[in-house]
Protein backbone atom coordinates (compact mmCIF):
# COMPACT_ATOMS: atom_id res chain seq x y z
CA UNK A 1 0.00 0.00 0.00
CA UNK A 2 1.44 3.39 -1.07
CA UNK A 3 1.85 6.23 1.43
CA UNK A 4 -0.85 8.29 -0.29
CA UNK A 5 -3.31 5.45 0.24
CA UNK A 6 -2.40 5.39 3.94
CA UNK A 7 -3.06 9.12 4.21
CA UNK A 8 -6.53 8.67 2.75
CA UNK A 9 -7.42 6.53 5.76
CA UNK A 10 -6.63 9.43 8.13
CA UNK A 11 -9.49 11.95 8.63
CA UNK A 12 -8.79 15.41 7.24
CA UNK A 13 -10.02 18.41 9.20
CA UNK A 14 -8.76 21.59 10.76
CA UNK A 15 -7.86 23.53 7.58
CA UNK A 16 -4.22 24.49 7.28
CA UNK A 17 -3.38 22.83 10.60
CA UNK A 18 -4.87 19.50 9.57
CA UNK A 19 -1.41 17.89 9.54
CA UNK A 20 -1.13 18.45 13.31
CA UNK A 21 -4.32 16.48 13.96
CA UNK A 22 -3.20 13.79 11.55
CA UNK A 23 0.09 13.39 13.41
CA UNK A 24 -1.83 13.18 16.69
CA UNK A 25 -4.11 10.48 15.26
CA UNK A 26 -1.07 8.51 14.06
CA UNK A 27 0.62 8.70 17.45
CA UNK A 28 -2.57 7.76 19.27
CA UNK A 29 -3.17 4.82 16.92
CA UNK A 30 0.39 3.58 17.44
CA UNK A 31 -0.03 3.76 21.22
CA UNK A 32 -3.35 1.90 21.06
CA UNK A 33 -2.10 -0.84 18.73
CA UNK A 34 1.07 -1.16 20.76
CA UNK A 35 -0.94 -1.64 23.96
CA UNK A 36 -3.26 -4.21 22.38
CA UNK A 37 -0.48 -6.23 20.75
CA UNK A 38 1.66 -6.22 23.93
CA UNK A 39 -1.25 -7.49 26.03
CA UNK A 40 -1.96 -10.19 23.44
CA UNK A 41 1.69 -11.30 23.33
CA UNK A 42 1.85 -11.38 27.14
CA UNK A 43 -1.12 -13.77 27.26
CA UNK A 44 0.38 -15.95 24.53
CA UNK A 45 3.70 -16.05 26.41
CA UNK A 46 2.01 -17.24 29.62
CA UNK A 47 0.32 -20.02 27.70
CA UNK A 48 3.49 -21.05 25.88
CA UNK A 49 5.48 -21.16 29.14
CA UNK A 50 3.36 -24.13 30.20
CA UNK A 51 4.54 -26.22 27.25
CA UNK A 52 7.62 -28.44 27.34
CA UNK A 53 9.22 -27.21 24.13
CA UNK A 54 11.86 -24.49 24.68
CA UNK A 55 11.23 -22.74 21.37
CA UNK A 56 7.74 -21.22 21.56
CA UNK A 57 8.11 -19.14 24.73
CA UNK A 58 11.61 -18.08 23.59
CA UNK A 59 10.07 -16.86 20.32
CA UNK A 60 7.35 -14.82 22.04
CA UNK A 61 9.75 -13.41 24.66
CA UNK A 62 12.14 -12.31 21.91
CA UNK A 63 9.33 -10.81 19.82
CA UNK A 64 7.84 -8.37 22.33
CA UNK A 65 10.33 -5.48 22.45
CA UNK A 66 11.31 -5.53 18.74
CA UNK A 67 7.61 -5.49 17.84
CA UNK A 68 7.13 -2.37 19.96
CA UNK A 69 10.09 -0.75 18.14
CA UNK A 70 8.65 -1.60 14.71
CA UNK A 71 5.29 -0.06 15.66
CA UNK A 72 6.99 3.16 16.69
CA UNK A 73 9.19 3.21 13.58
CA UNK A 74 6.18 2.90 11.30
CA UNK A 75 4.29 5.53 13.33
CA UNK A 76 7.19 8.00 13.24
CA UNK A 77 7.66 7.32 9.54
CA UNK A 78 4.00 8.09 8.76
CA UNK A 79 4.09 11.19 10.96
CA UNK A 80 7.27 12.31 9.21
CA UNK A 81 5.69 11.85 5.80
CA UNK A 82 2.73 13.96 6.88
CA UNK A 83 5.08 16.68 8.07
CA UNK A 84 7.12 16.43 4.85
CA UNK A 85 4.06 17.36 2.79
CA UNK A 86 3.92 20.62 4.75
CA UNK A 87 7.57 21.61 5.22
CA UNK A 88 9.31 19.97 2.22
CA UNK A 89 12.57 20.00 4.21
CA UNK A 90 15.50 18.04 2.79
CA UNK A 91 15.98 16.10 6.03
CA UNK A 92 12.71 14.23 5.47
CA UNK A 93 14.26 12.54 2.42
CA UNK A 94 16.13 10.35 4.90
CA UNK A 95 12.89 8.90 6.29
CA UNK A 96 12.73 5.90 3.94
CA UNK A 97 16.31 4.63 4.36
CA UNK A 98 16.22 5.30 8.11
CA UNK A 99 12.95 3.39 8.36
CA UNK A 100 14.48 0.43 6.56
CA UNK A 101 17.63 0.51 8.71
CA UNK A 102 15.67 0.66 11.98
CA UNK A 103 13.46 -2.24 10.83
CA UNK A 104 16.65 -4.22 10.09
CA UNK A 105 17.88 -3.34 13.59
CA UNK A 106 14.58 -4.52 15.07
CA UNK A 107 14.77 -7.83 13.19
CA UNK A 108 18.39 -8.24 14.30
CA UNK A 109 17.36 -7.49 17.89
CA UNK A 110 14.64 -10.11 17.67
CA UNK A 111 16.99 -12.77 16.30
CA UNK A 112 19.64 -12.09 18.97
CA UNK A 113 17.04 -12.21 21.76
CA UNK A 114 15.61 -15.42 20.32
CA UNK A 115 19.06 -17.06 20.19
CA UNK A 116 19.82 -16.03 23.79
CA UNK A 117 16.41 -17.15 25.11
CA UNK A 118 16.56 -20.45 23.23
CA UNK A 119 20.05 -21.15 24.62
CA UNK A 120 18.90 -20.44 28.20
CA UNK A 121 15.80 -22.62 27.78
CA UNK A 122 17.73 -25.54 26.29
CA UNK A 123 20.34 -25.47 29.06
CA UNK A 124 17.66 -25.15 31.75
CA UNK A 125 15.63 -28.01 30.25
CA UNK A 126 18.76 -30.15 30.03
CA UNK A 127 19.58 -29.54 33.70
CA UNK A 128 16.04 -30.44 34.79
CA UNK A 129 15.85 -33.55 32.60
CA UNK A 130 19.41 -34.59 33.39
CA UNK A 131 20.23 -35.04 29.71
CA UNK A 132 23.69 -33.55 30.12
CA UNK A 133 23.46 -30.76 27.54
CA UNK A 134 26.99 -29.60 26.76
CA UNK A 135 27.15 -25.95 27.83
CA UNK A 136 30.34 -25.35 25.84
CA UNK A 137 28.79 -26.56 22.58
CA UNK A 138 25.60 -24.58 23.16
CA UNK A 139 27.65 -21.46 23.89
CA UNK A 140 29.79 -21.93 20.76
CA UNK A 141 26.78 -22.44 18.48
CA UNK A 142 24.96 -19.42 19.92
CA UNK A 143 28.05 -17.23 19.46
CA UNK A 144 28.46 -18.30 15.85
CA UNK A 145 24.78 -17.59 15.19
CA UNK A 146 25.01 -14.15 16.80
CA UNK A 147 28.11 -13.26 14.76
CA UNK A 148 26.34 -14.39 11.57
CA UNK A 149 23.29 -12.25 12.41
CA UNK A 150 25.43 -9.17 13.14
CA UNK A 151 27.45 -9.49 9.94
CA UNK A 152 24.36 -10.06 7.79
CA UNK A 153 22.55 -7.12 9.39
CA UNK A 154 25.56 -4.84 8.84
CA UNK A 155 25.84 -5.79 5.16
CA UNK A 156 22.10 -5.39 4.52
CA UNK A 157 22.08 -2.01 6.31
CA UNK A 158 25.00 -0.76 4.22
CA UNK A 159 23.27 -1.92 1.04
CA UNK A 160 20.09 -0.13 2.15
CA UNK A 161 22.02 3.11 2.74
CA UNK A 162 23.46 2.96 -0.76
CA UNK A 163 26.91 1.53 -0.11
CA UNK A 164 28.28 -1.08 -2.49
CA UNK A 165 28.55 -4.36 -0.60
CA UNK A 166 30.82 -5.86 -3.26
CA UNK A 167 33.22 -2.93 -2.83
CA UNK A 168 33.17 -3.33 0.93
CA UNK A 169 33.90 -7.05 0.62
CA UNK A 170 36.76 -6.38 -1.81
CA UNK A 171 38.24 -3.80 0.56
CA UNK A 172 37.77 -6.23 3.41
CA UNK A 173 39.71 -8.89 1.49
CA UNK A 174 42.65 -6.56 0.92
CA UNK A 175 42.50 -5.18 4.44
CA UNK A 176 42.18 -8.68 5.84
CA UNK A 177 45.69 -9.50 4.65
CA UNK A 178 47.13 -6.53 6.51
CA UNK A 179 45.06 -7.27 9.60
CA UNK A 180 46.17 -10.91 9.44
CA UNK A 181 49.84 -9.94 9.64
CA UNK A 182 49.25 -7.31 12.32
CA UNK A 183 47.02 -9.47 14.50
CA UNK A 184 48.42 -12.96 14.01
CA UNK A 185 48.35 -13.65 17.76
CA UNK A 186 44.72 -12.59 17.93
CA UNK A 187 43.87 -14.88 15.01
CA UNK A 188 45.84 -17.72 16.59
CA UNK A 189 43.79 -17.35 19.76
CA UNK A 190 40.58 -17.20 17.72
CA UNK A 191 41.35 -20.43 15.88
CA UNK A 192 42.53 -21.98 19.14
CA UNK A 193 39.12 -21.20 20.63
CA UNK A 194 37.46 -22.63 17.52
CA UNK A 195 39.43 -25.88 17.93
CA UNK A 196 38.36 -26.07 21.57
CA UNK A 197 34.71 -25.77 20.52
CA UNK A 198 35.13 -28.38 17.78
CA UNK A 199 37.38 -30.94 19.52
CA UNK A 200 35.96 -30.31 23.01
CA UNK A 201 38.98 -31.44 25.07
CA UNK A 202 37.28 -29.76 28.02
CA UNK A 203 34.04 -27.99 28.87
CA UNK A 204 32.93 -25.34 31.31
CA UNK A 205 33.08 -26.85 34.81
CA UNK A 206 35.82 -29.39 34.01
CA UNK A 207 38.95 -29.73 36.13
CA UNK A 208 41.97 -29.60 33.81
CA UNK A 209 45.75 -29.50 34.22
CA UNK A 210 48.81 -29.46 32.01
CA UNK A 211 52.04 -31.34 32.72
CA UNK A 212 53.86 -28.91 30.39
CA UNK A 213 52.87 -25.68 32.12
CA UNK A 214 51.59 -24.63 35.52
CA UNK A 215 47.95 -24.75 34.50
CA UNK A 216 45.48 -26.46 36.82
CA UNK A 217 41.99 -25.57 37.95
CA UNK A 218 38.32 -25.51 37.00
CA UNK A 219 37.23 -24.04 33.66
CA UNK A 220 34.90 -21.08 34.24
CA UNK A 221 34.56 -19.58 30.77
CA UNK A 222 35.75 -20.34 27.23
CA UNK A 223 35.98 -17.22 25.09
CA UNK A 224 37.16 -16.67 21.56
CA UNK A 225 40.49 -15.27 22.78
CA UNK A 226 40.95 -16.36 26.40
CA UNK A 227 39.88 -19.24 28.62
CA UNK A 228 39.33 -18.42 32.28
CA UNK A 229 40.45 -21.13 34.73
CA UNK A 230 39.77 -20.83 38.46
CA UNK A 231 42.75 -22.28 40.32
CA UNK A 232 42.30 -24.24 43.55
CA UNK A 233 43.36 -21.22 45.60
CA UNK A 234 40.42 -19.37 43.96
CA UNK A 235 42.51 -17.10 41.74
CA UNK A 236 41.43 -16.59 38.10
CA UNK A 237 43.95 -17.74 35.50
CA UNK A 238 43.47 -16.36 31.97
CA UNK A 239 45.09 -18.57 29.32
CA UNK A 240 45.26 -17.58 25.61
CA UNK A 241 43.48 -20.19 23.52
CA UNK A 242 46.49 -20.60 21.25
CA UNK A 243 48.39 -22.16 24.19
CA UNK A 244 46.10 -25.20 24.15
CA UNK A 245 47.21 -26.01 20.59
CA UNK A 246 50.82 -26.63 21.68
CA UNK A 247 50.62 -28.25 25.14
CA UNK A 248 49.50 -31.61 26.50
CA UNK A 249 46.38 -31.37 28.60
CA UNK A 250 44.82 -33.70 31.16
CA UNK A 251 41.11 -33.68 31.96
CA UNK A 252 40.67 -35.51 35.28
CA UNK A 253 36.97 -34.61 35.28
CA UNK A 254 36.42 -37.24 32.57
CA UNK A 255 38.19 -40.09 34.36
CA UNK A 256 36.11 -43.24 34.67
CA UNK A 257 37.52 -44.31 38.08
CA UNK A 258 39.94 -43.16 40.75
CA UNK A 259 42.91 -45.33 41.69
CA UNK A 260 44.18 -46.39 45.10
CA UNK A 261 47.84 -47.35 44.80
CA UNK A 262 49.71 -47.62 48.10
CA UNK A 263 52.70 -49.59 49.42
CA UNK A 264 52.79 -50.98 52.98
CA UNK A 265 55.70 -52.45 54.91
CA UNK A 266 55.65 -54.93 57.80
CA UNK A 267 58.53 -56.17 59.99
CA UNK A 268 60.91 -58.89 58.82
CA UNK A 269 59.89 -61.01 61.80
CA UNK A 270 56.33 -61.09 60.36
CA UNK A 271 57.32 -62.50 56.97
CA UNK A 272 55.60 -65.77 57.74
CA UNK A 273 52.27 -63.93 58.00
CA UNK A 274 52.62 -62.09 54.69
CA UNK A 275 50.55 -64.55 52.62
CA UNK A 276 47.66 -64.51 55.11
CA UNK A 277 47.69 -60.70 55.38
CA UNK A 278 47.67 -60.09 51.61
CA UNK A 279 44.90 -62.67 51.12
CA UNK A 280 42.77 -61.07 53.85
CA UNK A 281 43.26 -57.58 52.41
CA UNK A 282 42.34 -58.78 48.92
CA UNK A 283 39.20 -60.44 50.29
CA UNK A 284 38.28 -57.20 52.09
CA UNK A 285 38.66 -55.19 48.89
CA UNK A 286 36.58 -57.69 46.91
CA UNK A 287 33.77 -57.30 49.44
CA UNK A 288 34.03 -53.50 49.71
CA UNK A 289 30.93 -51.84 48.19
CA UNK A 290 32.84 -48.80 46.90
CA UNK A 291 35.56 -50.75 45.07
CA UNK A 292 34.86 -51.58 41.41
CA UNK A 293 35.40 -55.32 40.95
CA UNK A 294 35.47 -55.03 37.14
CA UNK A 295 38.77 -53.14 37.31
CA UNK A 296 42.25 -54.40 38.13
CA UNK A 297 42.59 -55.45 41.78
CA UNK A 298 46.02 -56.52 43.08
CA UNK A 299 47.48 -57.14 46.55
CA UNK A 300 50.97 -58.69 46.39
CA UNK A 301 54.26 -58.95 48.27
CA UNK A 302 56.74 -57.16 46.02
CA UNK A 303 59.89 -55.97 47.81
CA UNK A 304 62.36 -56.55 50.62
CA UNK A 305 63.29 -53.08 51.80
CA UNK A 306 65.97 -52.00 54.23
CA UNK A 307 63.72 -52.06 57.28
CA UNK A 308 60.57 -53.82 56.06
CA UNK A 309 59.05 -56.31 53.70
CA UNK A 310 56.61 -54.49 51.42
CA UNK A 311 53.36 -55.33 49.72
CA UNK A 312 51.29 -53.07 47.50
CA UNK A 313 47.55 -52.45 47.04
CA UNK A 314 46.30 -51.53 43.56
CA UNK A 315 42.56 -51.01 43.02
CA UNK A 316 39.95 -48.54 41.73
CA UNK A 317 36.97 -46.85 43.36
CA UNK A 318 33.58 -46.56 41.72
CA UNK A 319 33.30 -42.83 42.33
CA UNK A 320 35.32 -40.11 40.62
CA UNK A 321 34.27 -37.38 43.05
CA UNK A 322 37.41 -36.15 44.78
CA UNK A 323 35.91 -35.75 48.29
CA UNK A 324 34.13 -39.12 48.18
CA UNK A 325 37.30 -40.80 46.91
CA UNK A 326 39.31 -39.65 49.92
CA UNK A 327 36.62 -40.91 52.32
CA UNK A 328 36.76 -44.33 50.65
CA UNK A 329 40.56 -44.36 50.63
CA UNK A 330 40.67 -43.51 54.33
CA UNK A 331 38.29 -46.37 55.09
CA UNK A 332 40.40 -48.81 53.04
CA UNK A 333 43.67 -47.76 54.70
CA UNK A 334 42.22 -48.10 58.20
CA UNK A 335 40.85 -51.56 57.39
CA UNK A 336 44.27 -52.63 56.06
CA UNK A 337 45.88 -51.50 59.31
CA UNK A 338 43.26 -53.47 61.29
CA UNK A 339 43.95 -56.61 59.21
CA UNK A 340 47.70 -56.32 59.80
CA UNK A 341 47.15 -55.91 63.54
CA UNK A 342 44.61 -58.77 63.70
CA UNK A 343 47.30 -61.16 62.38
CA UNK A 344 49.73 -60.18 65.12
CA UNK A 345 51.95 -58.21 62.76
CA UNK A 346 53.05 -54.59 62.88
CA UNK A 347 53.58 -51.86 60.34
CA UNK A 348 57.36 -51.42 60.06
CA UNK A 349 59.26 -48.21 60.57
CA UNK A 350 62.99 -47.49 59.97
CA UNK A 351 65.09 -49.34 62.57
CA UNK A 352 68.74 -50.37 63.05
CA UNK A 353 70.04 -53.49 64.79
CA UNK A 354 73.48 -53.55 66.43
CA UNK A 355 75.10 -57.00 66.75
CA UNK A 356 77.84 -57.41 69.43
CA UNK A 357 79.68 -60.73 68.97
CA UNK A 358 81.28 -60.90 72.48
CA UNK A 359 80.65 -59.10 75.74
CA UNK A 360 82.89 -56.12 76.31
CA UNK A 361 84.93 -56.26 79.54
CA UNK A 362 86.13 -53.02 81.04
CA UNK A 363 89.45 -53.37 82.88
CA UNK A 364 89.91 -51.41 86.03
CA UNK A 365 93.13 -49.33 86.28
CA UNK A 366 93.59 -50.08 89.99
Amino acid sequence: MEFESLLELIPRFGGDNAWIYQVFIVVFTVLLLNFIVMRLLARIQKRFERTKTPWDDAFIRALRRPTRLIFWVIGVWIAGKITQNVSQAEIFNLLDPLRDVVIIIAITWFLIRFINSAEENILAAGMVAGSGVDRTTADAISRLLRISVYITAALVSMQTLGFSVSGVLAFGGIGGIAVGFAAKDLLANFFGGLMIFLDRPFSVGDWIRSPDKEIEGTVENIGWRLTCIRTFDKRPLYVPNSAFMTIALENPSRMSHRRIYETFGIRYVDIGKMAEITAAIKEMLMQHPDIDQTQTLMVNFNACAASSIDFFVYTFTRTTVWTEYHEIKQDVLLKINDIVASHGAEIAFPTSTLHIPEPVNVQSSS
